[in-house]
């Protein structure tokens, strides 16, 4: 595995807010993420998980340090370009699953390629039916948002973030909503799709049990990585609230 190329790399990532009298949110963040990796970032509420998300993203920019994706440094880039990167290299899936109620469920998966060539398009379809049969939902391609339930709607979220076969997809609290069995589904389409893709995904959790399914974790407390490594050596803690 470590022969594997990075796709995800920050170094001395610090990122800090306010005018005049700052707050320093990160502090020198170092991590890498490898094609092919299931990673889990955990860490308790203020710890600077949805910031360094963020970064990451390209939704937001440091103060200080590198981040590259796929080798690309991203720190120069003007918006045009980070818009066309993010497109072009990541797929993001929420707690909420976002689905547009206007639009059919296999539109709602469309939505990606749409926004990248500028519209809808007929040789959209196929791929986008493709990945709902994958996530078991290939019969309410059709159907609307409404119809689904909120299981299958976030896996509808998940085939949507897979349109663009992005090398990386970034997951906040992908099961946070769902009960435990529907979590359990969910996640393992996640695992799944990244065994069979070599799809690398860095998933956001509070949930303990579930980082420790991932191949690895890191852990951030206080705007700082103090853990990073295999799940079956993380700390034993519960949960990260």
């Amino acid at each position: 595995m470590n022969a594997t190329p990075e796709l995800l790399q920050l170094a001395g990532v610090r990122k800090s807010y306010g005018d005049g009298v700052t707050t320093e949110i990160l502090h020198g963040i170092d991590l890498s993420i490898r094609k092919g990796e299931l990673v889990a970032l955990v860490g308790p509420s203020g710890s600077g998980k949805s910031t360094l998300l963020n970064l990451i993203g390209l939704l937001d920019r440091p103060t200080q340090g590198r981040i590259d994706i796929d080798g690309r440094a991203v720190e120069n880039l003007d918006d045009h370009a980070l818009t066309a990167l993010r497109g072009e290299k990541l797929g993001f899936i929420f707690q909420s699953h976002h689905l547009l109620p206007g639009l059919s469920v296999i539109e709602n998966v469309m939505l990606p390629s749409a926004a990248a060539r500028g519209g809808f398009q007929s040789n959209m379809k196929a791929p986008a039916r493709a990945l709902l049969d994958a996530m078991g939902l290939g019969d309410w391609a059709e159907a609307w948002p409404r119809q689904l339930s909120g299981g299958m709607q976030q896996r509808v979220a998940v085939a949507r973030a897979l349109m663009n076969d992005p090398p990386l997809v970034l997951a906040d609290e992908p099961t946070g909503n769902l009960d435990t069995e529907t979590s359990d589904q969910v996640f393992d389409l996640l695992r799944r799709q990244n065994s069979e893709s070599l799809t690398a995904f860095l998933i956001v959790t509070h949930d303990w049990d579930l980082a420790r399914r991932c191949e690895r974790v890191i852990e951030l407390v206080d705007g700082s990585v103090v853990y990073e490594g295999p799940a079956g050596q993380a700390p034993r803690r519960r949960r990260a609230s």
